[in-house]
């Protein structure tokens, strides 16, 4: 049992650093590209690790 605690524990810590180093390179990327159509993608991608996968909801009407 206590195993299998030290186990999830380390999936967390593993995931959270991975959330981070994502965020970072999402706002890396955000801050540094130029071309407008880029930079609107690179801002949905930082809107997404900040939020969430689904966090921004698609227009289907066009």
């Amino acid at each position: 049992m206590s195993r299998a605690l030290v186990d999830l524990a380390e999936r967390g810590v593993r995931a959270e650093a991975e959330a981070k180093q994502q965020l970072k390179s999402a706002y890396r990327t955000f801050i540094d590209e130029t071309q407008p159509e880029r930079k609107n993608e690179a801002g949905r991608d930082l809107i997404r690790a900040i939020f969430g996968k689904d966090s921004i909801a698609e227009d289907s009407i066009l």
